[in-house]
């Protein structure tokens, strides 16, 4: 199951009480105060891991609390410390207040580490406030208590490329094609329902990465077919790739799928309509009629957009397709 969205809970843990406590020792006639301090609680810290993809862990587990200081002792023995706590993230994860909706932090790579609730400190015994003047205090102190914060979690996948396109524009097949991916593929619209990565290599082994994300339909920033939900996953990328299927099954025109998709894309953020973009007709070996393929392409070179025509049934287009998107978001080989 993937799950991109999260409520939680963390609580770091409370300092230690200090303790009232007086020596009382045979032959030593002068004890004086002896109450220790208490301990520091344990800290809640995220880290970032490439061992987890989905935040479906925290559906389960949704709080995570810091073991509390250990109290003060007579002494003058110091409470232990609470025991801190890691919990892991997905890479890509946004960390949000629940509460005031301030973001808090970004997970953009492997081991990163936020402190997200720092443990309270350990309350100070009776021996720490002894004088020359006050030998016998009976102060003491509580422990602080620890951070306690209810945290958003929003999971943005990272990757360099995201296709885009309406259901059914061949998105899955040709992440299947381009990649190791296998992505669920059939005849049906959503047949994606959540985002899938795939790694692209070319052949001077250098790889990058491709969302394919469930398919937007008009209306979709209203919430009609899947929404833009999952639009979040692909404003990291550096590319789209809008698909758009030109075959006569449609029974729409190519260039107003087009420009439907591209008006759901700028209802949900004008960054994500203006980023770099190639435009791909798919299915053309299904396409009895040119006129589709020819207007799209027209439409492209207006819009001074990059145009490619693909079948990921038979190859054709595929491997240009593949290389013109490792240029753009790839650094290019030293020596080139």
């Amino acid at each position: 199951m993937f799950i991109d969205e999260a409520i939680i809970l963390v609580k770091a843990g409370d300092g230690g009480n200090g303790c009232l406590a007086f020596r009382r020792e045979k032959f030593v006639p002068r004890g004086g105060p002896s109450g220790g301090d208490g301990g520091r609680g344990g800290d809640v810290t995220l880290v970032s891991s490439e061992h987890y993809n989905t935040l479906l862990h925290f559906r389960f587990n949704p709080e995570h609390k810091a073991e509390r200081g250990r109290h003060g002792e007579g002494s003058n023995r110091t409470g232990r410390e609470g025991v801190s706590i890691d919990a892991p993230v997905p890479v890509g994860t946004v960390v949000y207040d629940a509460e005031t909706g301030e973001l808090l932090h970004d997970f953009t790579q492997a081991g990163d580490r936020f402190l997200v609730a720092r443990g309270g400190k350990g309350g100070r015994g009776n021996a720490r406030f002894a004088t020359s003047t006050h030998q016998a205090p009976t102060e003491h102190e509580p422990g602080r208590p620890g951070q306690e914060l209810r945290l958003r979690l929003v999971l943005k996948l990272l990757a360099d490329v995201g296709l885009v396109g309406f259901p059914n524009a061949g998105k899955s097949t040709l992440i299947s094609r381009i990649s190791a991916a296998h992505p669920k593929i059939a005849d049906y619209p959503f047949t994606t329902l959540e985002p899938n990565l795939g790694v692209v290599m070319l052949g001077d082994l250098r790889t990058f990465v491709v969302a394919d994300i469930p398919g937007l339909i008009e209306g979709a920033h209203e919430g009609h077919g899947l929404g833009t939900r999952f639009l979040r996953h692909i404003e990291r990328t550096k590319l789209l790739v809008h698909l758009v299927d030109v075959s006569e099954a449609t029974g729409r025109d190519p260039v107003h799928d087009f420009e439907v998709v591209l008006s759901e894309l700028a209802s949900f953020s004008q960054e994500m309509a203006g980023k770099p973009m190639l435009v791909v007709a798919t299915k053309i070996d299904a396409a009895q009629d040119p006129s589709r393929v020819e207007s799209l392409q027209r439409m492209a070179a207006e819009k001074g957009l990059a145009f490619y025509a693909i079948s990921s049934v038979t190859g054709r287009g595929l491997d240009q397709l593949k290389f013109a998107m490792g240029e753009r978001v790839l650094a290019p080989l030293p020596g080139n």
